[in-house]
């Protein structure tokens, strides 16, 4: 009986590394990369908490190298948690913030190695007895990854010049433990494990069995195929990133794969098993090119974009993050903008902070994936081509199309009643700001638009007249269309145009006086005496409206205005 109990105790302790410890139903992971502390702790009782976001994955935590390239917080220098986004105490801070409005924090850590400077680091200490190039482990003739066929150098040498650390030597291990373990002790629910793939998986299961409670663990292993270590060997410690994943979704978002062919996306694809698999779109490596990169959908393509976030959310396969980013304009080594992000009057950022997870498709896409929970994909729908629909059990319903608008009789599996599509708008206390859908025995007659937001996504939690801003919750403080005060000495323009549109579809104004006709006025912003400088309240995903408002300061010939006018609703 005493060996029944400690095999059932061992099986309950292994499985806990792959569940995410979420609270209320969650079930969506955010990657506020390179956000501040405390601005993170800011965003959990603003947004994320309301908006029904299960987790932050936030960068690594601890000491580092000097530099304001990015990649400066994978080359830690001690263990202490001091780092770019703050000090221990405003880490400790945010944790139990977040943690109270039931938003987890998931710590990226980097435990494969140390920075690449010599092999004495005090701080820990480590030495070079700790290390497994000094100890003659290492095969290549350089100390370095070479050949990714040869696993003894893939785990035991320098992954680019980084101090591989000899994670098989006890000292070694309790060191890591501790690190993580004093993160454990303060309220963090799981980690992601950089570098996963350059470390022997008896050491990181070794480590892992060390920690306090059962903290979520999801481990970076980029597995494209055509090498020798492969995602499965570490799913028995805990989830493993599936980078195929975010190649098929991104041919799904530019329609260059039929939607017809999703229809048994998962498993059968080649990919990890569902319960091992932790998923996403694009991360801050691969949108840069970097590991894992290549032919990736990033922010840069907004259409496209949000077709394959909103997929991802809305089907049933892993363990879903979203990534928030920050501008880097073609410099992939370029670090965060100087300050924090800036929220915009539109719910939005501003101060070169993307912030994906803001967009409203992607943030009402959050709140369907809560409410759809475990159900299972049902009443599969297509036209055997790029059309397609489907259900959530009879909690949530989906549809795309990547040929043109579609106006049909859908099964949607949902109970009687009016809804709001949480695409195109939100639900308010009276009603719904976008398109809203009559569901009577089981169907509706929905038309699914064309264009940039080509979808529609109903569910139970987002009702006409529910007023839960479509995650699920009430928002403490929903993203305003423009109803902030202008500011002082400021003064508004409104133009009125009539114009037939689409749901969702943006609009741009572009006019104003040349200075050429206007006495006493010249070309030139900085002098001219009729130049007088503009506040924008624009905001959204538009990469070319956007990069023309950051770029435009100064009002003198041409006004630059963007209105998103939704389409008249047929049915109120």
């Amino acid at each position: 009986m005493r060996s029944l109990a400690l095999l059932i105790a061992l099986i309950v302790g292994a499985s806990a590394q792959h569940y995410p410890n979420f609270k209320d139903g969650r079930n969506v992971i955010v990657h506020l990369f390179e956000w501040p502390w405390n601005d993170i702790a800011e965003e959990c009782e603003r947004f994320l908490g309301p908006y029904g976001f299960g987790g932050v994955q936030i960068s690594p935590p601890n000491e580092h190298i000097s530099g304001s390239q990015w990649w400066t917080r994978y080359q830690p220098v001690t263990y202490y948690l001091n780092s770019r986004s703050g000090s221990d105490s405003e880490f400790r801070s945010m944790v139990n913030r977040c943690n109270n409005v039931n938003v987890n924090i998931y710590a990226d850590v980097v435990i494969n190695h140390m920075a690449a400077w010599n092999y004495d680091f005090p701080g820990v200490p480590f030495g070079s007895n700790d290390f497994n190039v000094p100890l003659g482990r290492c095969p290549s003739g350089n100390g370095e990854i070479g050949n990714y066929g040869n696993v003894e150098e893939v785990r035991n040498c320098n992954l680019v010049g980084l101090n591989d650390l000899q994670t098989g030597s006890e000292y070694v291990r309790g060191k890591i433990a501790d690190f993580l373990n004093s993160m454990v002790n303060a309220g963090v629910a799981g980690f992601r494990v950089d570098a996963a793939k350059h470390m022997w998986p008896g050491d990181l299961s070794n480590i892992v069995s060390r920690l306090n409670g059962n903290p979520y663990i999801f481990q970076e292993v980029i597995d494209q195929g055509g090498e020798p270590i492969t995602a499965g060997e570490y799913a028995g410690i805990g989830d493993v990133t599936e980078f195929k994943h975010c190649g098929h979704i991104s041919d799904l978002g530019r329609c260059s794969n039929n939607l017809a062919n999703y229809q048994n996306f998962g498993e059968s694809w080649g990919m990890l098993n569902s319960d091992a698999a932790f998923v996403f779109v694009d991360n801050h490596d691969n949108q840069r090119n970097h590991g894992g990169g290549g032919n990736i959908v990033t922010h840069t393509d907004p259409a496209s974009y949000k077709r394959a976030v909103a997929f991802m959310l809305a089907w049933n396969y892993g363990t879903k993050r979203i990534m928030s980013s920050f501008s880097f304009d073609g410099d992939t080594d370029r670090g965060p903008p100087g300050n924090g992000p800036i929220i915009n009057g539109q719910g939005t950022c501003d101060g070169g902070w993307v912030c994906e997870h803001r967009w409203r498709q992607i943030r009402n896409m959050v709140g369907f994936s809560k409410q759809a929970g475990g159900h299972g994909v049902e009443n599969w729908w297509s036209n055997g081509n790029n059309q397609i629909s489907f259900s959530r059990g009879n909690q949530a319903f989906f549809a795309m199309t990547c040929e043109g608008s579609m106006s049909r009789d859908f099964t949607t599996g949902l109970p009687d009643g009016n809804y709001c599509d949480v695409i195109s708008g939100d639900p308010t206390d009276s009603g719904c700001t976008g398109m809203y859908v009559t569901v009577s025995g089981g169907n509706a007659h929905i038309t699914v638009p064309s264009g940039e937001d080509s979808m529609v996504a109903i569910h139970v939690g987002a009702k006409s007249g529910g007023g839960n801003g479509g995650g699920g919750n009430n928002p403490t403080s929903s993203p305003p269309e423009d109803n902030v005060t202008s500011p002082p000495g400021t003064s508004r323009t409104i133009i009125f145009i009539r114009k037939e549109t689409s749901s969702g579809q943006d609009m741009f104004i572009q006019g104003g006086i040349g200075h050429e006709r206007r006495q006493g006025c010249t070309s030139n912003a900085d002098s001219s005496a009729c130049a007088i400088p503009i506040t924008h309240r624009t905001g959204g995903s538009d990469q070319t409206l956007n990069d023309l408002r950051r770029a435009t300061t100064i009002l003198t010939g041409i006004v630059l205005r963007a209105t998103r006018v939704p389409r008249p609703r047929d049915h109120l």
